[in-house]
């Protein structure tokens, strides 16, 4: 059976189970089913529900037109040819001999959502520029490489990131948001598809390189890790991030899942269940991290050793590790509050997935959007403005990789705190800007000095950030006074 998308691609059918139906892996408790029920039953409303969910994410726009496709791959063809450009004007400047400048060569390797072919029509493009060692991130790269960008009509709002922690070029090129790092390797002549999984071209690289290979890397062990099924699989991601941002608990910043955790999250149910169809995988991705015993480790590769473990990793509430060598923990900003949303988040899932037999179960329940003004009386609004809009990124951006910091102030005064990775705009307000609501449960304490906390934060963030700061405003709203 197939079923046609937008594009008039066809969804192959392995997305639904042909007789013998897989094992249904129930709940680790009874579920009230009328007996005896005939497998072929469990198998009809399995597949009803994959095709179901099928046509909820074509419904929602989850998957790419060909027309939108085309235009990425178009987008990475030119930025490729702009590289090759570049590599060969740097070889010139640094006086290399005339065979060496012919021969050298740069390249753009994707990664993030796009690499791993789960991005849709809103998603920006992680493009990773590999280059010879010779070209340096300081001159080469955010100068040289930038002024040849910036000069370019399709590339509008560009700007460098160079105190990130993988430090990186961000721009829009033909309408699609692009995040550019950079990576230099111990060779003169970079393959246009280099093997990055190959040791012999991570030798001696920088730290800098090295961070900035990771998410490529990552990416391709993953997708190896997954070899059969991959559109399904693909599937599978699509929807369970569309989940994430739809409940809440999306945001690496705010103390949510990032798209690398989704990935490995997604990658360890997969493989044990890769002959699953989609609705199965679903079930079975909540009803196992509904009851994961964290602080354990979420492993991809098995018998992984896992001998050496700093003391930094063995505080994180959800460590989930990178099926990278050496071994690396998946960065997260997870706190008690964010831990506590996520594994409830993980549970309602489960609880409304779990029954497979329930007559009136539709997808739109399971990815209805957190309800915050229902749930939460009081608020905290982060106000952030500056005069312009080209600015307006930097700042926030900056002050959003300072947020884990504000939530800790606030679950030590609060206890709790639910910071909603929404971001708004105040239209009462005529400068740029963007705005937080943060949504605080009732403690012992009546009155929280929001001043005190403002004047704390503002020391964490003043501290090396570079530029003209912007405006930073916190106040306490009630769920009344939220914007429509």
């Amino acid at each position: 059976m197939e079923f046609e998308s937008p594009t008039s691609s066809p969804i192959q059918s392995d997305f639904i189970s042909d007789p013998p139906p897989f094992p249904i892996v129930l709940p680790p408790y009874t579920v009230a089913f009328p007996s005896p029920i005939h497998p072929s039953l469990l198998f009809s409303m399995d597949n009803q529900r994959s095709i179901s969910l099928l046509q909820f994410m074509i419904n929602e726009g989850l998957v790419p037109s060909a027309e939108e496709e085309e235009k990425r791959k178009k987008v990475i063809h030119k930025l490729k040819q702009i590289v090759s450009s570049w590599i060969k004007k740097v070889a010139w400047q640094h006086q290399l001999p005339k065979h060496q400048i012919e021969s050298t060569s740069a390249t753009i390797l994707t990664y993030g959502s796009y690499g791993l072919g789960v991005h849709n029509s809103e998603s920006d493009i992680d493009a990773l520029c590999v280059a010879p060692f010779f070209a340096s991130i300081a001159e080469d790269f955010f100068v040289v490489l930038h002024d040849m960008l910036k000069k370019r009509p399709e590339v509008s709002y560009i700007h460098c990131v160079k105190s990130a922690k993988v430090p990186l070029m961000r721009f829009k090129f033909d309408g699609i948001s692009i995040d550019l790092p950079y990576a230099r390797l111990n060779l003169l002549y970079v393959p246009e598809n280099i093997d990055i999984l190959n040791p012999f071209f991570m030798r001696n690289i920088d730290d800098t390189s090295w961070k900035s290979l990771s998410g490529v890397r990552v990416n391709k062990l993953i997708l190896h890790l997954v070899p059969t099924n991959v559109e399904k699989f693909q599937s599978m991601l699509r929807c369970l991030k569309l989940w994430a941002k739809r409940r809440g608990v999306y945001g690496t910043l705010l103390g949510y899942l990032g798209g690398i955790h989704m990935t490995v999250l997604a990658a360890y149910v997969f493989q044990r269940y890769r002959g699953a169809t989609l609705n199965a995988l679903i079930m079975i991705f909540f009803q196992t991290f509904a009851f994961w015993p964290w602080p354990t480790p979420v492993v991809l590769q098995e018998g992984m050793l896992l001998t050496i473990i700093t003391a930094i990793q063995t505080r994180s509430l959800m460590p989930i590790i990178l099926p990278s060598h050496p071994y690396e923990y998946c960065q997260s900003s997870i706190t008690t509050s964010t831990f506590f949303r996520i594994k409830t988040e993980f549970l309602r899932a489960h609880n409304m997935t779990r029954d497979i037999l329930k007559p009136d179960f539709i997808w739109d329940n399971v990815f209805e959007p957190f309800p915050y003004s229902k749930v939460y009386s009081n608020f905290v609004k982060i106000y952030l403005s500056y005069p312009n809009n080209f600015a307006l990124g930097d700042w926030v951006g900056w002050v959003k990789s300072r947020f884990r910091s504000l939530l800790q102030i606030l679950e030590r005064i609060q206890g709790f705190c639910d910071p909603n990775p929404t971001e708004y705009v105040d239209s009462e307000k005529m400068e740029p800007n963007v705005a937080f609501y943060w949504g605080l449960r009732p403690c012992k304490y009546n009155f929280m000095d929001i001043g005190l906390v403002r004047g704390e934060f503002m020391k964490i963030i003043n501290y090396g950030y570079e530029g003209s700061p912007g405006r930073i405003e916190l106040s306490i709203l009630l769920a009344s006074q939220l914007p429509n």
